[in-house]
Order: C-alpha cells, then sequence, then structure tokens
C-alpha cells in the first residue's frame, strides 16, 4: 500500500508505526521517511519512533531473513529504507541522548576486500538499535584497535571471505589480549568459511553465520553482559 492511498495523519498511532514497520519491511525508503515524520509531528520522542517503528520493522525483517523467506536482496532493501528514516532521527537521537543497545566496532580483516556481507550485518546492527562505526576492508590489528580507542565500544565484529585471512582474526585477538581489553568486549566474527569450531579456537565469543544471527547473538550477549554488570 503506498503514501498516496491513504492520509498517514488518519493513522492512529498503533497503526502508523506498524505501517512505518510494513514499508521498511518492503524497502519502501521515501514512505519510511514520511512515516517517521508523521510520528515526530505528533509530538512522539525520537527514541519511541526508533523503537516502535524501525526497529520493531527490522526485527521482523531479521526472523523472516533467518527463516528464509527473505533473502540477501530483499534485507538490504529493507536495511536501506531503515537507514532513510536513522537519518531523519540520528541527529534527534543524539539531542535527546537517547539510549542504544550498545556500540560496535565492525570490518573486514587485513588482506580481505570483501563487504557485502559485513555491510548486511552493520545495517541489521543498527536497525536494531546498536551504534556501528563500520571501518570498511582490509584493516589490520593497528586499525581495529585505534577504533576501539576512540570510540570505545561494547563489541567488535571481524569478517573474512577468503581462508587465507581468516587466521589474521587471533592475529587482532592476541593484540586485543597484549593492549589488555580483550576481557572488555565481545568479539564476534562471521564470514562464509568460519564456523564455530574456529571461533571457539581463535577465542572468540561466537560465529555468526549470517546478519540476523549476529543481531540475535549481539543482543544476547550484552543482556548477558548488563546483567553481570549490576
Amino acid at each position: 500500500m503506498t503514501e498516496e492511498e491513504f492520509d498517514l495523519s488518519a493513522l492512529s498511532l498503533e497503526e502508523l508505526y506498524e505501517q512505518i514497520g510494513d514499508d521498511l519491511y518492503d524497502g519502501y525508503q521515501e514512505e519510511v521517511v514520511e512515516g517517521v515524520q508523521e510520528a515526530l509531528s505528533r509530538g512522539r520522542p525520537p527514541y519511541e519512533v526508533l523503537t516502535r517503528g524501525l526497529v520493531a520493522g527490522m526485527d521482523i525483517v531479521g526472523a523472516d531473513f533467518r527463516d528464509g523467506i527473505l533473502f540477501v536482496p530483499e534485507v538490504l532493501m529493507a536495511a536501506n529504507a531503515m537507514k532513510a528514516g536513522m537519518e531523519v532521527l540520528r541527529p534527534l537521537l543524539v539531542e535527546t541522548g537517547a539510549p542504544t543497545v550498545g556500540k560496535m566496532v565492525i570490518g573486514t580483516v587485513k588482506g580481505d576486500i570483501h563487504d557485502i556481507g559485513k555491510n548486511l550485518v552493520a545495517m541489521m546492527m543498527e536497525g536494531a538499535g546498536f551504534e556501528i562505526i563500520n571501518l570498511g576492508v582490509n584493516n589490520d590489528a593497528d586499525a581495529f584497535m585505534a577504533a576501539i580507542r576512540e570510540h570505545q565500544p561494547d563489541i567488535i565484529g571481524m569478517s573474512a571471505l577468503l581462508t587465507t585471512t581468516m587466521p589474521y582474526m587471533k592475529t587482532v585477538i592476541e593484540r586485543l589480549k597484549e593492549e589488555g581489553v580483550r576481557d572488555d568486549l565481545i568479539v564476534l566474527v562471521g564470514g562464509a568459511p568460519l564456523n564455530d569450531a574456529f571461533a571457539e579456537a581463535i577465542e572468540a565469543d561466537a560465529y555468526c553465520r549470517d546478519a540476523a544471527v549476529a543481531v540475535e547473538t549481539a543482543k544476547k550477549l550484552m543482556a548477558i553482559r548488563r546483567g553481570e554488570a549490576r
């Protein structure tokens, strides 16, 4: 259903959030922006619009991606629609000091220039309410360390698509240990040639086989960490 077919202002708040979620699911960027602006024009807090509109919509996208109902092209469209909505909300969220679920530094490791999967994870994580620092491709241990010092993240995500670059993930983790920050961070790894056994061998916290699993795993590990911190 397109925005032209009805007046957004005629919808109840509940229906409006549902519509934002539906438009996001369908990858309709302009409609998502219009829905977000309509909710804000009603005086709704930016964080509420984020969680009840965009994040709720991306949760359904993530579940359907995990269950094989949606595939990468559709998820990328939905993620781009979410991103369009986030562009409206981000400055307002910063102004209001809205909480984030957590902060993640993510990058493809040294020697590897594949980034579609990694970017999908970054978009899905942002859609779930995480603040994302995306380092791009071909990152050595120095690049990860510099980002950790600057941004103080909760999570480090590393991606590799080549069997030849996988071992570099261990190099980064060893560096985290040397710098005394390994225990402060959740380390997630992903990429086609990886598996759980490899993640365990290099002492990562978890292997995530796709973006939906990455979001679920990150949320779960953040909840455990925050529970321990109380």
